[in-house]
């Protein structure tokens, strides 16, 4: 007699997406420029806190980065920690982890000051423009990134005519 293999399980198709802690759904880790420009993005589930995930998104950088000239991550407050203190100065990056009250501050004693910190909420704003994204109607993983690629591809094509006229 024939043994038939049992297909895969839906929730194992599902990767991104599974509850193993408090909440359902997906979150989007995105690294950004100065400009805004989508970088990298990485899809995980609502659950995972973004510190976890650092790693994984400055490896999935999508060019190459110039050799000569010292590259800056600005951060928040969320990877002001030893460990991810770590992995900024592994990737070769000049960490600058300041506090929402440290802005504030320099933007009252230096009217040239300009905050870095909106610059991924501006592009987390630009990724929601596009409706298919704003609510996750796509069950694979796969799916989902392919838009977010698309879309960042989209927001990138936009800032080039900005800069290039």
């Amino acid at each position: 007699m024939a043994q038939w293999s049992k297909p895969p399980s839906p929730r194992k198709l599902l990767a991104g997406t599974q509850r193993t802690g408090g909440k359902k759904g997906s979150k989007r880790h995105i690294l950004v420029d100065g400009r805004g420009v989508p970088l990298s993005i990485v899809v995980t589930g609502a659950n995972s806190h973004d510190v976890t995930q650092l790693e994984i998104v400055l490896d999935e950088i999508m060019i190459y980065r110039p050799d000569d000239i010292p590259q800056h991550l600005c951060a928040d407050k969320g990877y002001a920690g030893e460990p991810a203190q770590k992995i900024i100065k592994e990737h070769y990056y000049v960490p600058h982890v300041k506090q929402r009250g440290e802005e504030i501050e320099e933007k009252k004693t230096n009217p040239n000051f300009k905050a870095r910190r909106w610059v991924v909420e501006a592009a987390h704003s630009w990724f929601n423009r596009f409706r298919k994204l704003l609510v996750r109607y796509e069950k694979l993983v796969q799916s989902y990134e392919a838009l977010l690629h698309l879309a960042a591809a989209i927001i990138a094509f936009r800032k080039i005519g900005l800069i290039y006229g």
